[in-house]
């Protein structure tokens, strides 16, 4: 049983306060660079107002499109300029170049997480504010082969940026015993998790190939550890002949992944869920640290202490979405949330 730790509250509030006063670290989901920008003006200062200005658009159309499901690209909310310029907390120029009357420049821009929830939040339109972490991918025609033009396809440098990051097996001999064989229709986690482990990997795409008439055919199908397998299937037109389709093919199966992801992991709002974490605690500065980092997930509503005591204490948790998508979210910033329902632990990561 917990008790109320008896410590003035005042005395708590201020001590914790001591240790959460550090700016939160900059979430790359939230910056997007390679902005161009050029505009003229009576001025180079005014020029470079201007020009900054005309970029934030691009990014935020940029931003929402990594954050959002295909079939919410449509639903873009249109924000005026003064909208934008809060939004974005900050930029950085590169490539810059200057006349008296002109300004260019290639422009990151960076963008308030919760400034953008909200936007999405009054629009109604579920979005991922986590990354995605790296899986296998396993391009099969009708098996895997690392030396075949539809793998080749995937070793592509602009593949290098895919909003789902991804790696092809080594194709060596030690893929070899778990690779051979291999048929789409039983492929599951357990035939290929020694790879997957290989890349640091917790999931992997199958991607099949196959010619339907005039187009060819891509069956998709992504497995995970404890997870119930996902499928789709996407056609692309066949042109000159099959090789000559496959830069085309792994464009379309890059973007057919990123939009699986996110259908399993945008978030909701009209899912709602609370929860009481039991957390250990080495030290008042531990603690602070990793309620500052719970509080500061997108997921999260509010964190508050609902128990306390000495070296140990109970976290309320409001949320958005799943509790699973609690746990990618948490897992995301460094958190560990276990257990289920009326039993949960939450820890920072080692």
């Amino acid at each position: 049983m917990y008790r109320l730790i008896r410590i003035p509250a005042l005395m708590l509030a201020l001590a914790i306060s001591c240790f959460c006063a550090a700016p939160a670290r900059a979430d790359a989901t939230f910056e997007v660079s390679g902005i161009r920008v050029d505009a003229s003006a009576k001025s180079t200062a005014e020029a470079r107002t201007a020009a900054i200005a005309s970029g934030r658009p691009t990014a935020w159309g940029i931003l929402f499109k990594r954050l959002t499901r295909q079939q919410d690209w449509p639903r873009q909310p249109a924000l005026d300029a003064a909208t934008l310029q809060r939004m974005v907390i900050g930029y950085f120029p590169v490539n810059e170049r200057r006349s008296t009357t002109r300004y260019v420049a290639e422009v990151t821009y960076s963008f308030n997480p919760e400034m953008v929830a909200r936007v999405l939040q009054s629009a109604g339109i579920p979005y991922t504010a986590v990354a995605a972490k790296k899986v296998l991918l396993v391009p099969m025609a009708p098996g895997f082969a690392r030396g075949s033009a539809w793998t080749t396809a995937f070793l592509s440098p602009r593949f290098a940026t895919a909003p789902v990051p991804f790696a092809v097996p080594y194709g060596d001999a030690a893929d070899t015993p778990y690779l051979a064989g291999l048929s789409f229709d039983n492929a599951a986690w357990d035939h290929i998790a020694p790879v997957a482990g290989r890349i640091k990997a917790t999931e992997a795409v199958f991607v099949l190939a196959t010619l339907a008439g005039n187009k060819l055919q891509l069956s998709i199908k992504r497995v995970g550890q404890g997870e119930m397998p996902t499928k789709t299937v996407i056609e692309v037109p066949l042109l000159q002949n099959v090789q000559a389709t496959y830069p085309g093919a792994a464009d379309a199966v890059v973007r057919a992944i990123d939009d699986m992801w996110k259908n399993q992991k945008a978030v909701d709002y009209s899912q709602k869920g609370h929860l009481t974490a039991d957390v250990r605690i080495a030290s008042l500065a531990q603690f602070a640290t990793l309620q500052n980092t719970i509080a500061g997930v997108p997921n999260v509503a509010s964190v508050n202490v609902a128990a306390m005591d000495i070296g140990a204490a109970r976290l309320a948790i409001s949320y958005i979405g799943t509790p699973d998508q609690l746990k990618t979210a948490l897992a995301q910033a460094g958190v560990t949330l276990r257990g289920g329902p009326g039993s949960w632990q939450i820890a920072s990561q080692p």
